[in-house]
This record gives C-alpha cells, sequence and structure tokens, in this order.
C-alpha cells in the first residue's frame, strides 16, 4: 500500500487495473484484470488421462495387469506437470494430476503386495519339508 493515498501497490503497474465494482464488494474493486488477449484457462487433457489410467491401474492392480496403466500414468504425469508450467497458468487440472499419481503408486503398491504374497503362497505350496536333506559327511 501507498503511504499517503493508500492505493495498493500493484494498482499503478501496467496491465493491471481495478475491476468494475460489483455490489460495493472492496474486494472485487481492487482484483486485477485479465488481459483481454488472454486466453481462458482450460483442463488439461494430459491431466485427466492421468486420473484415467490411475482409475484403471488401481481396478487392475489385483491381478498384477495394474502395474502397466500405473507406469504410464506416473510418466504422463511427468509430461502434464511440464505442459501446465510452461502454460503460465492457462491449463488447469492440477489436482486430477495428484489424484491420478496417488491411485497410480497406490496401484503399484497392491501389485508388489499381490506379488509377494504369490511367492510366499508359492513356497509354502511348492517347498516340501519332508524331502530328503543330503549333507556332506563331514557334518554332524
Amino acid at each position: 500500500m501507498h503511504p499517503v493515498t493508500a492505493i495498493p501497490s500493484w494498482q499503478g503497474q501496467p496491465g493491471y487495473a481495478p475491476a468494475a465494482p460489483v455490489g460495493g464488494d472492496i474486494a472485487s474493486e481492487l482484483a486485477p484484470l485479465r488481459h483481454p488477449l488472454d486466453p481462458d484457462p482450460v483442463p488439461s487433457t494430459k491431466a485427466f488421462g492421468v486420473l484415467a489410467l490411475g482409475i484403471v491401474a488401481c481396478m487392475t492392480a489385483p491381478v498384477v495387469g495394474g502395474v502397466i496403466p500405473a507406469v504410464m500414468a506416473l510418466s504422463l504425469a511427468r509430461a502434464a506437470r511440464a505442459e501446465m508450467i510452461e502454460a503460465q497458468g492457462f491449463l488447469i487440472g492440477g489436482r486430477w494430476i495428484r489424484l491420478g499419481e496417488r491411485l497410480a503408486w497406490i496401484a503399484v503398491v497392491i501389485v508388489l503386495t499381490v506379488v509377494v504374497i504369490g511367492v510366499v503362497a508359492a513356497l509354502l505350496r511348492y517347498g516340501d519339508p519332508t524331502a530328503p536333506q543330503n549333507f556332506d559327511s563331514t557334518v554332524d
């Protein structure tokens, strides 16, 4: 704020102007306007793809097939995030990316758990405790 006139410091900068008053709301009077040539913010299609792949990964994770869409979601999330940074705020969908990444990581954990349980079950099932043990003659 300017100490004498009580005008916000951003108000004098180029590209910013106070918004038209709406119902006497002081916050809307001081809000900056967008430039008329700025594009409207649109949802990122990659962000939606990350979310869709995360959901598919969680649904197929118990049958170990979920690791493929999970890896695809994690790699697409990186590209979507870079695209959103490059768009400088005109792409929205950060929440979709975060949710899709979380679902993908959950699917990876589920797949790893299923694999470990399967290996332990196979060892218990096919490990024969009654098989003869052939030790060397020097072992007691």
